[in-house]
């Protein structure tokens, strides 16, 4: 049953005479608490907020001296006390709470800076079960939800960001209404992200991938210009996963990113990172999400160029990723084409000044590649709702290949097949990819046949095989993958036509037997995954 307003109007300023001051991040708590007292602000803290302040020499009093009971229980009990909760929640004009807060000694408190244990962190950077645990903070998120919901009345700051937006506001000693109401929106999405993270470790730890609530949040890092199109709003939120890639990069050089940017570097990485560096190198070139070459070779600068090989017309304006340090001779192979973003574990000195030469080209460092095995969420909204799955950590090195033709695969057909599947893998649907000795052939996304797919990626081949002067498409003796079975023998044919003499796909499909003639009546080697990689 909904509670009943007491109706009484919030009044637009208030004075701040009274400050409880509790942060675990005390970066700028020390300047802030100093402005306060400037003010005539009787300073109040915990813990070790208290002794920071007290050592820079401010007045600050003790929450035990509201609450009349010191912190018990290693600091675990402190602010849990009506003497705190009872000065947070009171609405000032309301002569029953004023009569409580008479007959119990209870002090108003206008303003609240609160920051939380940091759980996230901690989470982040791999502490034990205990240790995580211990950093849940309890009385953190209780003061500021009682804050927020009397902002009426009370100032509650939870992001140091926002001190000196406080300085300013309190320069008359007062807060108005629209502040505090912001700063009370603001409050709520940090508790509920907090409680998310805490919520997601726990589903991690108890292999429970889909809980019956699910909370998915993040820190607004840009607030970027626009989204996919210049009408759509849009921001970069992140969540404190620990995966390199583009939400812990640093950028180098360049503008920001865009919204499309930030996608299509994040596949770009993502894929890079199926090709072990200690293997070979290897490079992706990416555009809307979608491969336009991939390629592995004994040099970073080589694979760049066997990469552009495959489509050099879709790679203007795309994103390189690299499996290894970007260098100065792959740099200079770059910069000849225009090229929106290169991201990369890291970059040599030389690199950096050669890139330098195009100052509108972003250059992103990562410190490490992916784990493509490592477990994870992937989510995307639907109208009322949210489709939440684990991340496709599959990878081909791990699944048992089944021959299923009478001809086997050669070494270098088996690696090839290898290969394309793994580029297939990060192809939207319907994908079909071709590979030989290392590079990819010719790539096929996002058609509604798989037949389509099949022939745009063997046309794709034919034009760049004109482009470079080439006698026959590198499709000829090529390996050739599809992510998800091949329904009909059509698709396969398709494939033969193009000069593909094996195929690997995850099998399953009612006409398999169909399919697996076609390809022995060909002398076609095929070997099923069992794995099917779905990408929409």
């Amino acid at each position: 049953m909904a509670v009943a307003s007491k109706k009484i109007p919030a009044p637009d300023e208030v004075r701040i005479r009274t400050a409880l001051l509790s942060v675990s991040d005390k970066t700028g708590i020390v300047e802030l608490a100093r402005a306060l007292h400037e003010k005539g602000v009787r300073l109040v803290s915990t813990g070790g907020t208290h002794k920071a302040l007290s050592d820079a020499g401010l007045p600050v009093s003790d929450v035990s001296e509201l609450t009349g009971f010191p912190e018990i229980m290693d600091g675990r009990v402190k602010t849990l006390h009506p003497g705190v909760h009872g000065g947070l929640l009171a609405i000032r004009d309301d002569a029953e709470h004023a009569a409580a807060m008479s007959e119990h000694g209870i002090a108003a408190i206008d303003l609240a800076v609160i920051n939380l244990y940091p759980f996230e962190e901690v989470r982040a950077k791999g502490g034990d079960y205990p240790t995580t645990v211990e950093n849940i903070d309890i009385g953190g998120p209780a003061m500021i939800r009682a804050s927020a919901k009397n902002h009426a009345y009370v100032t509650i700051v939870t992001d140091p960001g926002d001190y000196s937006l406080l300085r300013d506001e309190i320069a008359s000693g007062t807060t108005h209404y629209a502040f505090r109401q912001k700063m009370a929106a603001k409050a709520y999405a940090r508790t509920a992200a907090y409680d998310a993270a805490i919520s997601n470790w726990f589903a991690e730890v108890l292999d429970t991938p889909m809980p019956r609530h699910r909370v998915i949040g993040g820190v607004l890092k840009e607030d970027m210009r626009y989204g996919e199109n210049p009408h759509q709003k849009a921001g970069f939120y992140v969540t404190g996963e620990n995966r390199p890639g583009v939400a812990t990069a640093t950028l180098l050089q360049g503008k920001r990113l865009s919204y499309n940017n930030i996608n299509d570097t994040d596949a770009a990485f993502e894929l890079i990172a199926e090709f072990l560096p200690e293997k070979a190198p290897a490079c992706a070139i990416i555009k809307h999400a979608n491969p336009c070459g991939v390629a592995a070779a004994p040099s970073l600068a080589e694979a760049y160029r066997r990469a552009l090989a495959c489509d050099s017309t879709s790679a203007f304006g795309g994103i390189i990723a690299l499996n290894q340090q970007l260098d100065a001779e792959t740099a200079e192979e770059i910069v000849k084409l225009f090229t929106e973003v290169i991201i990369a574990p890291s970059v040599s000195d030389e690199a950096k000044a050669i890139i330098a030469r195009k100052p509108n080209l972003r250059l992103l460092a990562t410190g490490g590649l992916p784990d493509p095995r490592v477990p994870g969420l992937s989510a995307k909204t639907v109208a009322g709702g949210l489709l939440v799955q684990t991340r496709d950590n599959g990878m081909v090195e791990d699944l048992e290949l089944k021959v299923v033709t009478k001809r086997a695969p050669t070494a270098q057909e088996l690696e090839d097949m290898k290969f394309a599947f793994k580029v297939a893998k990060h192809v939207k649907s319907n994908a079909v990819v071709y590979a030989k000795d290392g590079q990819t052939a010719g790539i096929g996304a996002g058609q509604m046949s798989r037949v389509d797919s099949a022939r745009i990626a063997a046309i794709k081949a034919e034009e760049a095989a004109k482009a470079l002067r080439l006698a026959e498409p590198l499709t000829r003796g090529s390996a050739v993958a599809s992510e998800a079975f091949l329904p009909f023998a059509d698709g396969l044919l398709s494939a033969i036509a193009a000069g593909a003499t094996a195929v690997i796909q995850p099998g399953g499909s009612m006409r398999d037997e169909e399919v697996i003639a076609a390809a022995n009546e060909h002398d076609v080697a095929m070997v099923f995954t069992g794995m099917r990689h779905f990408r929409h």
